[in-house]
């Protein structure tokens, strides 16, 4: 097969595209940029600086990739983006590299960013992750893989969003969301657990009754048992010894520890327990 590209397109003769990879009209792709297979490019795209693509990717119209940070303490250096496979990036996402030499910004496999998500220098953004629309994320914010993020909101840097966690529209996030859990509001609270998604990733069937109740256990322990932080964990090592249980305290333990992260999202304070 031949490289599907479109006469107006504008591609660098040192960018390395796949034989399968397809660009729309106007695309401008520069020197150090490689193309997976399968991969759609179309009208209007940017791809520019060190700027790695995996397979099956689709990026809609207008997208610019791999630009330089909107950070004044880049120095220059040419750093990574790096793009897994089966991403689809809707019109207008802004994916910027990292900041300093040897640095990168990463987007896992299987993700939805829709139209007009930034996602700033240094982030991270594991798998299966969905961002809708008008999304602005800051350096340095890692999402773990299957999170929901509602639309128009912006998540402050060096923020972590857990596992399966959810966050609700219009919401400003300026601490560490919780895996498994359901947060919104400005300031934002953790609300709930996330009921649909975890029933979604079979985590609320009856395979899996155990660790949903051990779930339900923790999130009563952490926002509704009036202990502090620190006792709500020591707990939630005695309540069960899952992989998902496990991996909640870790991230909360890590979170509240400081040393670059934020500290996590209380819980509903006592005014707010009559709201959603």
């Amino acid at each position: 097969m031949t490289t599907l590209i479109h006469p107006t397109a504008v591609i660098h003769p040192g960018a390395e595209l796949h034989p399968t990879v397809q660009v729309g009209p106007y695309a401008v792709i520069g020197a150090k940029v490689r193309v997976g297979e399968h991969t759609t490019i179309g009208p209007h795209v940017v791809l520019d600086g060190r700027t790695e693509i995996g397979a099956r990717n689709h990026i809609f119209p207008g997208a610019a990739i791999g630009l330089e940070p909107q950070d004044l303490k880049y120095d220059g250096s040419l750093n990574l983006v790096k793009i897994g496979d089966d991403n689809v990036i809707r019109e207008y996402v802004t994916i910027n590299q990292a900041t300093h030499a040897g640095e990168m910004t990463v987007l896992g496999n299987g993700n939805l960013l829709m139209a007009y998500v930034h996602v700033g220098h240094n982030c991270v953004i594991e798998n299966q992750v969905i961002i809708a629309n008008s999304v602005a994320l800051s350096g340095h914010v890692h999402i773990e893989s299957k999170a929901r993020l509602s639309g128009v909101l912006g998540v402050h840097q060096f923020v972590h969003i857990g596992r399966l966690a959810m966050v609700g529209g219009m919401s400003r996030i300026e601490r560490d969301v919780p895996p498994f859990m359901m947060v919104e509001g400005n300031p934002s609270r953790v609300r709930s657990l996330n009921l649909v998604g975890l029933k979604r990733a079979g985590l609320a069937d009856e395979n899996e009754g155990k660790t949903f109740q051990a779930l339900k256990k923790a999130f009563r322990l952490l926002y509704r048992s009036g202990l502090t932080l620190n006792q709500a964990l020591d707990q939630l090592d005695l309540l069960s010894d899952s992989d998902v249980i496990q991996h909640l305290r870790q991230f909360l333990k890590v979170s509240s520890q400081g040393q670059g992260r934020r500290g996590p999202i209380p819980g509903r304070r006592a005014k707010d327990k009559d709201e959603a």
